[in-house]
């Protein structure tokens, strides 16, 4: 298969995306705009993380604890498009190769997470019961695990886990670059050969990420399949958004016919299918936590109880019955308003997860409810605006599609049957 069709193969669309893509028109994010978009989200980013760190009087805890849930919120969408580009190269996927470029954009600013995570480091010692050393002198539970849960190997995990997502996502990011210029066959093997391996390396990381900085604010508690419930959230909320920004883009005059609502169908089916696997998921962790009744284990749902009561029914439904409902049907799939308002919902729903994965293990574990600041919005605020502008100045580097792959075409006249 040739990466450069002749006049008489191409589709009317096609030859409209590749002479577009290749000469910076409207499938490619005019460099101005995308600064000036960037600009703007880094200033926001720039005075909600201020905002969140540095306030007058603010309370340590509660800082921190606001800037680990905006963070791990984030990081989510970014690992989320990650395994999109990872999922789409491994299976030989046509369909998506148009909105390929969208997430590969969200997956490149896996980079500036490990700038964003100093402040977690900062705030270790008011997120992470398990690094007071008085503490866990005294606690066996915390003795017996010691060996793992240390700041010394804590931060080694951590720098491994953003050696990974930063070499792949360069790796893939300039890989897909080097496709829109020379032979698009060849880079598009060495993109499958790349997700191979990464994609072991990326859920190795991803698992013991979600362990090391979301279960252990609770150290007492465990659960093994903890990485699997981080991941499924991940990747429902990675495809919401990317619902939602293609939805924009085009809202503003790009991939005019180059993304189309049979490629919106399937994004919706995939969101349909990981808002099923993911209450699958968290159903089988609280029904297996519920049905063994071990004290260690029952005392993290129990917190989440009581005062927080509200707060988990919202869960159940932000994250599981809404999206079900809305895009239960094939039609709600093809009208793009209605997978708009389920995307929305989502994403929602993903912002609720965090909030209820962190604040309870927080406020002396779940005694008190919950409590809403402006730190937390600040916080949003503060990482959304970094991601958000590595987004847009991403988009704005490249064509919003993949200019030189040789599935493009076929991409682009895909129909749902």
């Amino acid at each position: 298969m040739s990466s450069n069709p002749t006049a008489s193969s191409m589709t009317p669309a096609y030859e409209q995306a590749h002479t577009a893509g290749s000469h910076g028109m409207k499938l490619h994010w005019e460099s101005a705009r995308a600064r000036r978009a960037a600009l703007a989200f880094f200033v926001a980013g720039f005075v909600g993380t201020a905002a969140t760190l540095f306030g007058i009087g603010v309370d340590r805890a509660q800082a921190f604890g606001s800037w680990l849930f905006a963070y791990v919120f984030f990081l989510a969408l970014a690992l989320g498009c990650m395994f999109f580009v990872l999922v789409h190269h491994l299976t030989a996927a046509r369909w998506g190769t148009t909105v390929r470029r969208l997430a590969e954009a969200g997956m490149a600013t896996l980079p500036a997470f490990a700038l964003l995570f100093v402040p977690v480091i900062f705030g270790a010692h008011d997120l992470f019961h398990w690094t007071h050393e008085e503490v866990v002198a005294e606690d066996p539970i915390l003795s017996a695990k010691a060996p793992y849960l240390n700041e010394t190997f804590f931060y080694i995990r951590a720098a491994l886990y953003f050696a990974v997502w930063i070499a792949l996502s360069t790796i893939l990011m300039r890989q897909s670059e080097a496709q829109d210029k020379g032979d698009g066959l060849t880079w598009l093997k060495r993109m499958r050969t790349t997700s191979a391996p990464g994609m072991l390396l990326f859920g190795l990381s991803l698992t013991f990420a979600a362990f090391d900085w979301l279960m252990s604010l609770s150290p007492h508690w465990f659960s093994t399949i903890f990485g699997v419930y981080y991941f499924a959230g991940a990747v429902q909320g990675s495809l919401a958004f990317l619902i939602v920004v293609a939805m924009l883009l085009q809202r503003a005059g790009y991939l005019q016919n180059v993304i189309t609502v049979e490629h919106y169908h399937d994004l919706g089916k995939l969101l349909f299918g990981f808002t099923v696997f993911y209450a699958y998921i968290a159903f089988s962790q609280y029904f297996l936590i519920w049905y063994a009744n071990i004290p260690e284990e029952t005392e993290w749902f129990l917190h989440r109880w009581g005062a927080w009561a509200s707060v988990s029914i919202a869960l159940v439904f932000f994250t599981f019955v809404l999206p079900f409902f809305i895009l239960l049907s094939r039609a709600a799939k093809r009208i793009l308003p209605i997978l708009l308002t389920g995307a929305l919902v989502t994403l929602v729903g993903r912002a609720i997860d965090m909030y209820w994965l962190v604040f309870p293990s927080l406020s002396h574990e779940g005694s008190h409810g919950p409590h809403l600041t402006w730190m937390s919005f600040t916080a949003l605020i503060g990482v959304g605006g970094v991601f958000l502008g590595l987004l847009c100045w991403r988009l704005g580097k490249s064509a919003l599609v993949p200019v030189g792959d040789p599935l493009l075409r076929s991409s682009m006249g895909h129909e749902n049957v």
